[in-house]
């Protein structure tokens, strides 16, 4: 067979036809051939969003090229196999093979592992899949709560496995992507744009904390909960040393309710992000102006009522002002539109 097979499709074909293989054979041969070399051309050039793993939030215009390229391949793949079969090659179906694992294994890293090892992550993620379902079916059937620790405790299991099988480069690129310490981090880190090496150094500096923590999940007495509280503090002034003390306090902002609060009217406005600290800091100041009026016992009732309502028009003007007539009014229609 090795004087057969050749990396030139022409000549691979030709050589099929000498030794009288059928032509139907032969088209199976080469498509699957084809579509092979091309899905694993799709592991290594497509840049989907979840391997952009240190931002927050997926990117669109990642995604959207994503597709776009996806789609390049198959026409591509597919004029190749109209070229070395003729156009008859379509008359039955030949899909694209199906991803090998539950979480796309794609990429740089991820893209070239060799195939046996992407078919043990596969039996390991499908093994850890079935553990999990099975101890929440047997919670449920019990009429209790799943247990937080015992659902960490199969997450480290399925990671252990996870690292007899993959090189440290690729164990940490897959944990970047789909841990359940990664997938907290990028909701921590919601509105704030990281470096994939800033991503990578706080990855680093509090997986280790967060698998600790998801272990003390639930658990009572005082020495858990002051370790609790040591692992807590100890992430913070993790993040607070690989951030700066600058991009820290943006941080702590963006986290703050108000700032939350901000940034989804200046969304329902449509108007640019950099309205929202703003917006914000109105927000603030009304919080503590409110507080100021409702504390004041000099006043009557009547009299912080009044004070009140006069607060909450200043505020309505200024942040129509900040918004402009027409964000302000698509505010206000957000604010009237009925939920879906």
């Amino acid at each position: 067979w090795s004087d057969v097979e050749s990396e030139d499709y022409p000549t691979y074909i030709a050589n099929l036809r000498l030794i009288g293989c059928p032509e139907s054979t032969i088209r199976d041969i080469i498509v699957a051939e084809v579509t092979q070399m091309f899905a694993r051309r799709r592991t290594s050039e497509v840049v989907t969003a979840s391997q952009q793993w240190w931002r927050s939030e997926p990117d669109p215009a990642v995604a959207w090229a994503a597709v776009a390229r996806i789609r390049e391949l198959e026409d591509e793949r597919r004029a190749l196999l109209s070229q070395l079969l003729g156009p008859e090659w379509e008359s039955m179906d030949y899909p694209l093979p199906s991803l090998e694992t539950l979480v796309p294994l794609d990429g740089a890293i991820l893209g070239a592992l060799p195939a046996e090892t992407k078919r043990a992550v596969q039996r390991i993620e499908r093994a850890a899949l079935q553990r999990q379902s099975e101890y929440l079916a047997s919670r449920e059937a019990a009429g209790e709560q799943p247990d937080p620790a015992e659902l960490a405790r199969l997450r480290a299991e399925a990671r252990g496995a996870l690292a007899a099988v993959l090189p440290p480069e690729a164990l940490e690129e897959y944990l970047l992507r789909y841990s359940q310490e990664a997938t907290d981090l990028r909701r921590r880190l919601a509105g704030i744009e990281t470096s994939p090496e800033e991503f990578r150094a706080l990855f680093r500096a509090i997986d280790p904390l967060g698998q600790e923590l998801g272990t003390l999940s639930g658990a009572g007495g005082v020495d858990s909960l002051q370790r609790r509280s040591d692992l807590e503090q100890e992430r913070e002034r993790a993040l607070r040393q690989v951030l700066g003390e600058e991009r820290y306090e943006e941080y702590r902002l963006v986290r703050n309710p108000l700032y939350q609060q901000a940034r989804g009217v200046a969304a329902a406005a449509g108007v640019p992000e950099d309205r929202i600290l703003p917006l914000a800091a109105i927000y603030r100041l009304t919080e503590i102006e409110e507080a100021q009026i409702r504390n004041d016992t000099s006043r009557s009732p009547d009299e912080k009522a009044g004070r009140l309502e006069a607060m909450r028009i200043a505020q309505q003007e200024s942040v129509s002002q900040l918004l402009g007539a027409e964000g302000y009014q698509r505010y206000l229609n957000s604010l009237r539109a009925p939920s879906p």
